[in-house]
């Protein structure tokens, strides 16, 4: 079976901000984020994971992951959680 890649999105609790990366082991990497052992995140935690998806290869992943942190990704993903994020 193929390597699957996961996009995911993290929002701080702490000041509501969004973090976007990809990996292939989501349960460790979200460990990882929550420890303190991500440079990016370490200042920001607790985060709480807010979206996921699902690529077949590391490319799709960070073709993803690089248009999710752009303009048009954060509109994306304000579109994509509105509900969440409205409670």
């Amino acid at each position: 079976m193929k390597q699957k890649y996961i996009v995911y999105i993290l929002q701080s609790k702490l000041d509501n901000k969004f973090y976007v990366g990809f990996t292939n082991n989501l349960k460790k990497r979200l460990i990882e984020h929550n420890s303190g052992k991500v440079k990016s995140t370490k200042s920001r935690r607790p985060l709480d994971l807010v979206y996921a998806e699902v690529c077949y290869n590391k490319s799709d992943a960070l073709h993803r992951e690089k248009y999710l942190k752009s303009s048009y990704g954060k509109r994306f993903i304000r579109n994509r959680l509105k509900n969440y994020l409205t409670g």
